[in-house]
């Protein structure tokens, strides 16, 4: 692998300054005379449109999305992409349904609705079960992903890099969510700006290895050489199709995914949380339009990676003990990238890994703060203890993640590793939030077994194979073979099956108890609170006329 340049450091140096100055403008000039609660994990009514959706997208994008998600691409194709593209439909939703519903409530942690909602039995023990996975699986994966990415483009100690974004990221954290929230616009920028000049290359070298130049060129040449890699469902006689079975994307387990992530997540909704309803709203759709841009920037490299491999480019690069690596793709391609821009892409790559580490210790902070140490362990905290309680648990929680991280073995598939985790308690934790907005008769009891309950099957459907043959569900579409010829229930299809599993087992545990006297706690909740301003209806209409059209050309 080559090294960065003196010019390259150069132009990392400048992305390090800008940040951390603009942080400190932005911590001095909008601080607050007394600390609370509101201002610091929530910036309450500081954050403009435009901040709160860069922060969504800077928050959301990381390592496993460039470095997975390109790898994927090498390996899956443009199909991969409906992770990005069905995200946008989702945060529409998201925009429409659920943060009217915690905006109107007053709800700041996602613990705290449960407990609005349901009992504290339920939020104290999510809120537990966030802690521990927002820790031992988000936050070290994050680092751990991200040191090792910008330990292979730039050659320098993977400790060193660990231990250089871990400090990077509590220096922004430590500023609140305002520091946090403005400096991800500049985090955006250079993320699109990095992301943009890997994607020119690589389309750009496709076209000159033909004999050609120009990206569009290039980008008709990747549909010409690999238009299986264009396809965007797959069937089930389809090599990957377990990774992305057909239709269930489009209608089954990745919606629950998606709005579990988007609507149901700390980490994501704390940025709408402090605003008022026609911010968050524009900010969310503002979201959405990066998230359409982000496969452009994560997917495309990935396709003119395997096209590159299939002519003969870089096949060793791409080797690791005598195997394709598909999630070299993107190193190997920064590593082709011109001095100066190599380092804007190196930045890139940073600001992707300290966003997302700030953004989840901040969550962490908050759920930590609110949720566990002012409920169970000091109830007449003063606000500002509670900002110092935050502050101290986002140093250690990230000592925690340098700690813990590389003993993880994570290194390959990180994506699948965050998903397949996550996975185990998704579709209860959107059964439990689904029916508790929009269902006034669901239980707190009903609510306990979506969530054990949810996790159990989940775990069950995921070793099921080692002790049942599942060949005979082939035919009906339910079980598909693996790489290693073993028939298993596709992750999605996973997903779709336990989430109705939990519906059904809280409408039945919900009606036994409301005929037994129980009455549920509600919420505000009324059909006025659902209506959208024309722009953001424009917006939305753009955005699904997009969706249609991808889907209508390389269905």
């Amino acid at each position: 692998m080559k090294t960065l340049a003196t010019s390259d450091y150069i132009v990392f140096l400048c992305y390090f300054i800008l940040i951390s100055g603009y942080g400190l403008w932005i911590y001095y000039r909008k601080k607050s005379k007394e600390l609370n609660t509101k201002d610091y994990f929530l910036a309450e009514g500081s954050l403009t449109w435009w901040a709160i959706g860069a922060s969504l997208i800077a928050s959301n994008i990381s390592a496993e999305q460039f470095i997975g998600m390109s790898g994927d691409g090498f390996k899956l194709g443009l199909a991969i992409a409906a992770y990005e593209w069905l995200a946008a439909a989702t945060l529409i939703i998201v925009a429409v349904f659920f943060i009217p519903v915690y905006l109107k409530n007053k709800i700041y942690t996602m613990p705290q609705f449960l407990n609005q909602r349901y009992n504290g039995t339920v939020s104290t023990i999510m809120a537990v079960f966030w802690l521990l996975l927002y820790v031992v699986v988000n936050l070290t994966s994050i680092l751990y992903l991200g040191a090792l990415a910008v330990s292979a483009i730039s050659s320098i100690n993977f400790t060193v890099c660990m231990y250089g974004i871990a400090i990077f990221a509590i220096f922004i954290t430590l500023g609140g969510m305002k520091v946090i929230g403005y400096t991800d616009v500049i985090q955006v920028l250079v993320l699109i700006l990095g992301g943009l000049a890997t994607t020119y290359l690589a389309l750009n070298m496709v076209s000159e290895h033909f004999g050609t130049t120009g990206v569009l060129n290039g980008l008709g040449l990747l549909h010409e050489k690999a238009p299986t890699h264009f396809d965007m469902i797959f069937d089930k006689t389809q090599e990957h199709y377990i990774s992305l079975p057909g239709l269930s994307v489009l209608i089954g387990g990745m919606w629950i995914v998606n709005l579990n992530y988007w609507g149901c997540n700390q980490y994501i909704t704390q940025r709408a949380l402090g605003a008022d309803l026609t911010t968050a709203r524009n900010g969310i759709l503002f979201a959405a339009f990066l998230k359409m841009l982000m496969p452009i920037i994560v997917v495309l490299p990935g396709i003119a990676a395997w096209v590159l491999y299939r002519e003969g480019i870089f096949q060793e690069e791409m080797l690791e003990a005598g195997a394709v690596r598909p999630d070299k793709a993107y190193p190997v391609l920064l590593n082709l990238l011109p001095v100066g821009l190599k380092g804007l892409a190196f930045a890139a790559l940073t600001a992707a890994v300290v966003a997302s580490l700030a953004g989840k210790s901040n969550s962490i902070a908050t759920i930590f703060s609110l949720d566990i140490y002012k409920k169970i362990f000091n109830k007449e905290a003063s606000e500002r203890t509670l900002v110092n309680t935050g502050k101290i648990t986002i140093v250690v929680t990230m000592i925690l993640a340098v700690i813990i991280a590389p003993h993880l073995g994570i290194e390959k598939g990180g994506f699948q590793y965050i998903q397949e985790y996550t996975g185990f308690v998704s579709p209860g934790i959107f059964a439990m939030f689904i029916l508790g907005f929009f269902w006034k008769k669901a239980t707190s009891n009903a609510a306990l077994f979506a969530t054990i309950g949810g996790f159990a099957l989940s775990v069950v459907l995921k070793f099921l194979p080692e002790w049942v043959d599942l060949s005979s569900l082939y035919s009906i579409g339910f079980a598909v073979p693996n790489v290693a010829g073993i028939y298993e229930i596709p992750f999605l299809d996973r997903m779709g099956i336990v989430f109705v599993f939990c519906i059904v087992g809280m409408f039945i545990i919900s009606t036994v108890e409301n005929k037994r006297g129980v009455v549920p706690n509600g919420l505000e909740v009324d059909r006025s609170m659902f209506k959208v301003h024309p722009p953001f209806l424009v917006g939305t209409i753009l955005i699904v006329g997009l969706l249609l059209a991808i889907y209508t050309i390389f269905w």
